[in-house]
């Protein structure tokens, strides 16, 4: 499949205004319905995946182009309004706190759509932790949205802050993964990257992963370990006391290792540096990390919003939703604007 993944903006403080926020609720509800209707469920779960389609669709309902509450401010108006426009697809969570209420929201879409409510909280807990603990890239999460689509297919679009660079960076996914800890956001897009970021969900890192999976199973066999001085691990009480209680729970591959509890950013990257030492495998260090205006954005830029031009355009498509009822007469109407554009 086309690779999604990982965008870096500007991070930037404030809100998006009532009145905008308002209308960015109506306008992104119309789009979605638009999506779905046509293409289906799906292909709407796969564009906002891509990091290239949100920033558009960002930037289509006339907020900033670049900024780091682009994420925050979209997706909150979109949960807004999912929950409104019945298409079958609802999000979770969101900035901040919120985003620790995803599983108990959870819960209550799962019952909606009848779904397994376990297997999403596990989806919902896991990108959370591979973006936090094993692509160790400087960004801390404070963002997590998971799209949930009734058919039990998902998407998540979740966000880090940098503070010392000023920069956010946004992570993408998709449900259609045959691994969360195997290049699983399938491709990434960025403008800054660090060279010393460890990313143990690389294909290259494969081996140190499987020497951590084997480092833990076999902890409980280890007395000592002599390190050299000039290495960067240090043997802590609290890594042997991790180390002990991981072996406990005798994970049987390293996505079941990630999401042990214990198995935090500090005890994986001390896994990776400690199988790197004991057995001779290289790590490789690389980042992961590899836009358009329908309104104008909140900032003014590239020009302010006209709220007249964005209350036509929803009335625009949502007269345009209720007078082709045919869907066969919506796709060519469709195509014929697209080619009039």
């Amino acid at each position: 499949m086309a690779k999604t993944g990982i965008a870096d903006l500007p991070l930037h403080y404030g809100s998006a205004p009532r009145w905008l926020f308002d209308r960015m609720v109506r306008l992104s509800g119309v789009i979605s319905k638009f999506i779905v209707e046509e293409h289906g469920e799906s292909e709407f779960l796969r564009r906002i995946s891509n990091p290239f389609f949100f920033q558009s669709f960002c930037c289509a309902i006339g907020f900033d182009w670049h900024s780091s509450g682009t994420t925050t401010t979209a997706c909150g108006a979109l949960k807004v309004a999912l929950e409104k426009e019945d298409i079958g697809i609802r999000v979770v969570g969101g900035k901040g706190k919120v985003a620790m209420k995803a599983p108990e929201e959870i819960k209550k879409v799962s019952k909606v759509y009848g779904l397994d409510d376990e297997h999403l909280t596990q989806v919902s807990r896991m990108v959370a932790k591979v973006d936090n603990n094993c692509v160790q890239d400087g960004f801390s999460l404070y963002h997590h949205a998971l799209f949930i689509s009734q058919g039990s297919e998902w998407a998540v679009v979740q966000q880090g802050m940098n503070p010392d660079m000023h920069v956010a960076r946004r992570y993408h996914w998709l449900s259609d993964i045959k691994s969360f800890v195997i290049e699983p956001h399938t491709a990434v897009c960025c403008d800054i990257k660090n060279p010393k970021t460890l990313d143990l969900t690389a294909f290259e890192n494969l081996q140190i992963q499987k020497l951590s999976l084997e480092l833990v199973n076999e902890a409980k066999d280890i007395k000592r370990l002599a390190m050299s001085h000039s290495h960067e691990v240090k043997i802590t009480p609290q890594l042997l006391k991790s180390l002990e209680r991981l072996s406990s729970i005798n994970p049987k591959d390293y996505s079941e290792l990630v999401g042990a509890p214990g198995a935090g950013a500090k005890t994986l990257r001390a896994l990776a540096l400690l199988s790197a030492l004991i057995y001779g495998t290289e790590i490789k260090w690389r980042d992961p990390a590899l836009y358009s205006f329908a309104h104008g954005g909140k900032d003014g830029y590239p020009y302010p919003v006209n709220r007249a031009e964005y209350d036509k355009s929803i009335e625009i498509l949502r007269a345009a939703l209720e007078s082709l009822k045919d869907s066969h007469e919506r796709a060519k109407a469709l195509r014929r604007l697209s080619e009039f554009v």
